[in-house]
């Protein structure tokens, strides 16, 4: 089914499409999600503090702070200290990402959550390398996806990177994120210029990647050996423009 993108109205001017029956969406909970490869819970310092920040050593060149406003962080205490200034705020809404072991691994959040307009954000992503490029971090964000679009009912699901973050770029479109342009400085991070990419997943897209999602993260999608046999790219990426 085609999806009009404008009507014509009275005046003969082009006008966006009706969406009918629309009203303001609620807020996301903060409340675990649980897969079959990880679960997400309310980010608690008590809780997480120690095991994501011995995580987080594990990066010892700290590449992966590069594109955050914030971190590394030398000490447990600094760490903690900033968990504790984000952790049970409504936007942005911070989880700890817990690997299948109760480990927890790594960090996201829902931001900039707009219930009229139907609009939420993922971001403050911060993976360490234990759960970099795993089945846990893609299923996370599958998590996160679902709550959206299938729970709360949003239209549109937004992921915004520094544009010279190539590995960001990437991974936005390998869970199918359709790039839509790029905000030149948009903001300054640690003293230096960010212009913005720009992707995003709206409501018409879920379906055909909540199919995809589902085929890759069937256990018969892996070997003995936790190797994949069919990639997530091939299963999102046919129908995205590529990333100029």
């Amino acid at each position: 089914m085609r999806v009009r993108v404008s009507d014509i109205n009275d005046f003969d001017q082009p006008v966006g499409h009706l969406v009918p029956g629309w009203t303001a969406r609620t807020r996301p909970a903060a409340r675990p999600m649980a897969g079959r490869w990880c679960r997400l819970e309310p980010l608690d310092p008590a809780r997480h503090a120690d095991d994501l920040y011995r995580a987080n050593r594990a990066d010892e060149q700290g590449r992966m702070w590069t594109y955050l406003p914030y971190g590394p962080f030398d000490n447990l205490i600094s760490y903690r200290a900033w968990l504790e200034g984000v952790a049970g705020r409504e936007d942005p809404m911070f989880f700890a990402i817990i690997d299948g072991h109760g480990r927890s691994v790594g960090v996201a959040s829902f931001l900039r959550i707009d219930p009229s307009a139907g609009t939420i954000e993922v971001g403050h992503l911060a993976f360490s390398p234990a759960v970099q490029a795993t089945t846990a971090a893609t299923e996370a964000m599958a998590l996160m996806m679902r709550t959206v679009f299938v729970e709360l009912g949003y239209r549109r699901y937004e992921w915004k990177c520094d544009s010279l973050n190539a590995a960001s770029r990437r991974a936005a479109q390998r869970f199918g994120f359709v790039y839509e342009g790029t905000f030149r400085q948009a903001v300054v991070v640690k003293g230096r210029n960010r212009d913005t990419a720009w992707f995003s997943i709206t409501d018409a897209d879920w379906p055909r990647l909540a199919a995809a999602y589902d085929c890759w993260l069937a256990p018969d999608n892996f070997d003995a050996e936790g190797r994949q046999r069919l990639a997530l790219s091939k299963l999102t990426l046919p129908d995205a423009p590529p990333t100029p």
